[in-house]
């Protein structure tokens, strides 16, 4: 079983460290594009030439399945992706974790790329799944790319300016971008109110990564004694992970098994 996730850069390693969780024997194919990193500031159809190469990339390891682990691709590359891969490769995008969000008790905040915030995809999925729902799109200019390089000044002050814009009575904040997911307990401590109950988070690495393995019909089977090879390429060329991604939790998940499989 491979499979195969795409983004801009090291924020599908949430979702591939989702993937290693439940099926450690997986093959995992990581491809991004560090040449052209970061998408959230670029035009629609540059985001989808972008992504069906880096896609195309990962396509030639003849993966199982293609997780696009980036939320601006996937609102503005998945119909592109999808016919050209399909249904040859299932292609399974990511969608900002809005309905359980607003499911609960609340206002909800949704931090996303300025390509995304206020984009009519998110604005469809507030209509659809948050109706009568206080919701407000805050974006995150410089987050994703700080996240990139694991700059910690440059997260602290890209997190501190998207907390300011957003409002204190907040309950749940989306995660709409998967490079966030890597800083989740950093912008929880940022927007956190004193004497307030716990600040529900809503990423989407975990469904992404489930839906993935219910796609090619896989079970999940955490326990295996089996650890899946991991072949990384950045804007097309192999490589291994990149220096920043060990930076976090997930890339050193990710590290440890592959060397233990080696």
């Amino acid at each position: 079983m491979k499979i195969a996730l795409m983004d801009s850069g090291i924020g599908l390693i949430a979702a591939a460290a989702a993937v290693r969780r439940l099926r450690p024997d997986a093959e995992l194919v990581l491809s991004s594009d560090p040449d052209g990193m970061p998408w959230g500031p670029r035009s629609p159809q540059d985001v989808t030439a972008r992504a069906l190469a880096v896609a195309e990339a990962a396509a030639e390891h003849r993966p199982d399945a293609l997780i696009v682990a980036c939320n601006t691709a996937s609102v503005h590359a998945l119909p592109t992706l999808r016919a050209r891969l399909e249904p040859g490769i299932p292609v399974i995008g990511t969608v900002p974790a809005i309905k359980p969000a607003a499911a609960g008790a609340g206002p909800v905040a949704i931090w996303a790329t300025p390509a995304t915030t206020g984009s009519p995809y998110q604005r469809g999925l507030i209509r659809d799944f948050a109706d009568g729902v206080e919701v407000t799109e805050v974006p995150c200019p410089g987050l994703a790319d700080a996240v990139q390089h694991a700059d910690e000044d440059a997260i602290d002050r890209t997190i501190a300016a998207a907390a300011a814009l957003t409002p204190t009575d907040v309950r749940a904040v989306v995660l709409g971008c998967t490079h966030y997911e890597l800083v989740a307990e950093r912008i929880r401590a940022a927007v956190q109110q004193p004497g307030m109950p716990p600040l529900a988070l809503h990423g989407s690495a975990g469904a992404v990564a489930a839906q993935a393995l219910r796609r090619i019909g896989a079970g999940l089977d955490a326990e295996t004694g089996a650890q899946g090879a991991l072949t990384v390429l950045l804007s097309g060329r192999p490589s291994g992970l990149p220096p920043a991604a060990l930076a976090y939790a997930e890339g050193r998940l990710l590290q440890a098994t592959v060397s233990h499989a080696q």
